[in-house]
């Protein structure tokens, strides 16, 4: 930690600049082409059922997509085709900004976030973990993790919620002061298909509580749980 420390006083570390965009070769948001003949080769591929046809073209639902690429693969016309931006469609849209005010407007307003685990592989919990390091530096946004709920403004939910946590969710959800937000993060907790349908689970965090903002991903990038996070910040701001 000193090492690091020392690191970004010599200026060698800096705090990255949030955005859209990943590394070049990442499997981002899914787009067909013309080419594409509607043989439904990608819908068959989709073990999630994250793909639906209408009108003789594949239809995406990023709540349940895990961005594995084998749609991608299926298409025999390679009209199938990954890009390297996050799908935050929703999320900007729902919040009424941009990526660059969403984070700038979010300076000096605070949001206080409590996380559930509510049965998660813990992919997005180590995510979330690097929120707080200094690369992404989650608190220059006003914005930290609290201990109980009875401090949160909002719960961050990790995981398909699995039935010995079900009940642990609500509660937590009603030792929530008003007013109260809850975002279902990733694609197990925003979708709910990713183990299918077992005993052993429920299904999606909305099936359990209401959900105000979802993130997609498996697991989401830093960068897009940071957006996310200062466009719920401006949902609250309107509850309040």
């Amino acid at each position: 930690m000193l090492k690091m420390l020392e690191a970004i006083f010599a200026g060698k570390i800096a705090t990255e600049n949030i955005n859209t965009t990943g590394h070049k070769r990442m499997r981002g948001a899914l787009k067909c082409d013309s080419s594409c003949d509607g043989c439904g080769a990608c819908k068959a591929a989709c073990t999630c059922d994250a793909l639906a046809m209408k009108d003789g073209k594949p239809v995406i639902d990023y709540k349940k997509c895990l961005f594995c690429g084998r749609c991608v693969e299926a298409c025999a016309k390679k009209a199938m085709k990954h890009d390297n931006r996050d799908e935050l469609a929703q999320i900007l849209s729902e919040s009424a900004v941009t990526v660059s005010n969403v984070v700038e407007a979010k300076l000096g307003r605070s949001l206080h976030v409590r996380h559930v685990d509510a049965g998660s592989c813990n992919a997005c919990d180590f995510e979330m973990g690097a929120l707080s390091n200094p690369i992404y530096d989650l608190h220059r946004y006003g914005i930290a993790f609290v201990a109980s709920p009875r401090h949160a403004d909002m719960i961050m939910v990790t995981g398909v919620v699995t039935r010995n946590l079900e009940q642990a969710l609500k509660m937590t959800y009603a030792a929530m002061p008003e007013p109260r937000l809850v975002m279902a993060c990733g694609a197990c907790a925003a979708g709910g298909t990713t183990f299918g349908n077992t005993y052993a689970t429920v299904g999606k965090v909305s099936d359990v509580v209401p959900v105000d903002i979802a993130v997609p991903g498996c697991p989401p990038r830093p960068s897009s749980m940071v957006i996310a996070l200062c466009a719920a910040a401006d949902m609250l701001k309107e509850k309040m």
